[in-house]
C-alpha cells in the first residue's frame, strides 16, 4: 500500500483516503453515500474540512465532472450547538435556539 493511501482525509472520524477509495470502488459514489457508509463529515467540523476532498476523489475515481458531484444533504443543526442550548427548549418555550 502506498503511503498516500494512508493519508487521513476526515480528521474528525479518522477516515483515510484508502477507505474512501475502497468505498467508491464498492459503489458508494455520492457524497451522501460516503457519509452514511463511512461517517465521513459527521464529526465536529460537519464535513467542512473533508467533504471538498471527498467530492474531488469521487470525481477523479468515477470520471464525473466535479460540478456534478453534489455536497451531502445538511441536517439540522448545521453548525455545532451546545447541549445546554438544546436543553433550554421546552414544550412551552420554542425560543431556546
Amino acid at each position: 500500500m502506498n503511503t498516500n493511501q494512508k493519508t487521513i482525509i476526515c480528521f474528525c472520524e479518522d477516515i483515510t483516503k484508502e477507505e474512501i477509495l475502497k468505498a467508491i470502488e464498492q459503489g458508494y459514489t455520492t457524497a451522501n453515500e460516503i457519509k452514511r457508509h463511512l461517517r465521513a463529515g459527521m464529526g465536529e467540523c460537519q464535513g467542512r474540512g473533508c467533504m471538498p476532498q471527498i467530492m474531488k476523489l469521487i470525481s477523479q475515481k468515477t470520471g464525473k465532472p466535479r460540478e456534478e458531484i453534489l455536497p451531502p444533504t445538511d441536517r439540522a443543526p448545521i453548525k455545532p450547538v451546545p447541549l445546554g442550548v438544546m436543553g433550554k427548549i421546552s414544550k412551552g418555550n420554542q425560543k431556546g435556539v
